[in-house]
């Protein structure tokens, strides 16, 4: 199960950072949700030092990906507002849409350094000794 949710996490770590498609955003938390969830339940089968690293590493990737995620549908919902919405209003829709598109970019810039290659194969290689640990 942890060997699952783990894949699916890394499969949608592929253009993560691309700021024209939220979905990734969107497909990547919900696999670290899965991954934490399935940690969780397990937790009895783990070392429990070993454990907590994992989850702490999980826990700050999905904090990094909720700030992303937040600016993302903030600017999602308030588009679609805007094409409902009177000139003078749409005027004003557009302006806080492009401060949250700033804080994106910055929360984007914070997720970076959680999607990067080398912090991925760590956190691979602590789940695969996790789940090795588990099997005996």
């Amino acid at each position: 199960m942890v060997e699952v949710r783990a894949g699916e996490v890394f499969e949608h770590s592929r253009g993560v950072l691309d700021l024209d498609d939220i979905e990734r955003v969107h497909d990547m938390r919900v696999a670290t949700r899965r991954l934490r969830a399935a940690l969780e339940v397990f937790e009895a089968c783990f070392p429990r030092k070993r454990l907590r690293k994992a989850l702490k590493d999980v826990k700050a990737l999905a904090d990094a990906l909720g700030e992303r995620r937040d600016r993302d549908v903030a600017i999602e919902f308030l588009q679609g507002f805007a094409v409902e919405a009177a000139g003078e209003d749409r005027e004003a829709l557009a302006a806080l849409v492009e401060g949250l598109r700033g804080e994106q970019r910055q929360a984007n810039d914070g997720l970076a350094p959680f999607v990067a290659a080398k912090r991925l194969k760590k956190l691979r290689r602590r789940l695969v000794k996790l789940v090795g640990e588990a099997r005996g």
